[in-house]
């Protein structure tokens, strides 16, 4: 069963631009190979990293959104393991969580639809006179008469 994953692995800061280049189309045809396909691919640039890992400050990061089944998934996150390179990786599964935006946007859709139907014809409200208070006065005076205290 085809899902859609989010890729990331962060490469070491001393390789150079091209050899990135060689990682991600290695990756690539290991995604495509295995009956998957790749969506997208974000070379986000060198940043800084959180903590320290193998040694490094920094690294290169990679962002590759890929459709494939679980298999594949696990013949890329070996690849990436063993993959001298790449000091960090993470593989996190987002098609449950685009189904679930796509239904919000959906409903705020049809929210925005039906507010705008009821906002446009309605006018604004008339108040009606405050009249309550004093029928509930008389109606407690004829039930309990005061009486004058002498």
């Amino acid at each position: 069963m085809q899902r859609v994953y989010e890729v990331m692995f962060i490469v070491r800061p001393d390789v150079a631009e091209e050899d990135v280049d060689k990682l991600i189309a290695g990756f690539t045809t290991t995604i495509t190979g295995g009956g998957g396909a790749v969506k997208t691919v974000e070379k986000m640039g060198r940043r800084k990293l959180a903590y320290t890992v193998r040694k490094f400050g920094d690294g290169n990061y990679v962002l590759l959104t890929i459709e494939a089944d679980g298999a594949v998934v696990l013949e890329l996150e070996r690849r990436l393991r063993v993959t001298e390179p790449v000091i960090k990786f993470i593989t996190v599964r987002i098609d449950e969580e685009e189904k679930r935006l796509a239904k919000v946007k959906a409903l705020r859709g049809t929210r925005r639809k039906v507010s705008a139907e009821h906002a446009a014809p309605a006018a604004a409200p008339v108040a009606a006179p405050v009249a309550a208070p004093v029928e509930a006065v008389a109606a407690v005076e004829a039930v309990e008469p005061v009486q004058a205290s002498a």
